[in-house]
């Protein structure tokens, strides 16, 4: 009865709430979660819903979050915090993968991960082509805490295996099934594919880097910042 009671109040409040934060045009169609308390909410509800830090769940992770700094296709820091949270289900996966991988002396780079909605706008608003970049009149499964962008790195050096292409490079090259390369990115690049297959990922036609997890539709789109995931 006393939860009925929580749930009920929150819901009398979340009109008044979202009304009071900033809304996109690109939303009519669209839930968008941005309360923290809501969100806590839901996570106690369902733990398989909360963001967690993926340095938590995946031992000697090495992160390159690109969008924390200048060095990304906008020019422009995006993020204020260089950390990478994923909803508990992707990190324990994520943490499967890496501890396949650690057995042939590799691990996993980690280039973005949960994506706030308002970056979605954003680089919808730098660049218009939703082959690489996510509509926001639908979303991205980034905003679902259900999407990661990653390569593979050597852990003696430290150095970032061979692939097709740099990270967000918007061309033909990045296609996963692109095949005109050096047979060395061809074979980093399928080991990648095999394995993160194996734990549940299917990656993502345009972008050999970008995997989404099975069952990302049951997350919620949100907008919530990294600041507020780490209070």
């Amino acid at each position: 009865m006393k939860t009925t009671a929580v749930y009920t109040f929150i819901l009398l409040l979340l009109p008044g709430i979202l009304l009071s934060q900033k809304k996109y045009v690109y939303e009519k169609n669209l839930k968008v979660l941005r309360d923290i308390t809501v969100y806590q909410q839901l996570t106690k509800q369902d733990p398989n819903k909360k963001l967690v830090e993926i340095k938590d769940y995946v031992p000697n992770v090495n992160l390159d979050i690109r969008y924390a700094t200048n060095n990304n296709f906008t020019g422009q820091q995006i993020y204020n915090q260089p950390k990478a949270f994923t909803r508990l289900p992707v990190a324990i996966a994520l943490g499967q993968v890496q501890k396949e991988l650690n057995k042939k002396g590799l691990g996993l780079k980690i280039y973005d991960a949960y994506r706030p909605y308002s970056a979605t706008v954003k680089f919808y608003e730098v660049y218009h082509d939703t082959t690489y970049v996510a509509s926001p009149y639908s979303g991205s499964r980034h905003n679902r805490g259900a999407a990661i962008d990653l390569s593979l790195v050597d852990l003696k050096t430290g150095k970032e295996l061979e692939m097709p292409t740099p990270f967000d490079d918007f061309t033909e090259r990045a296609h996963p099934d692109y095949m005109n390369l050096p047979k060395t990115a061809l074979a980093n690049r399928k080991l990648l594919m095999d394995i993160m297959q194996r734990h549940g990922f299917t990656v993502y036609p345009s972008e050999w880097w970008h995997y989404d997890f099975k069952g990302w539709q049951k997350f919620a789109i949100m907008d919530l910042s990294f600041e507020q995931l780490s209070q």
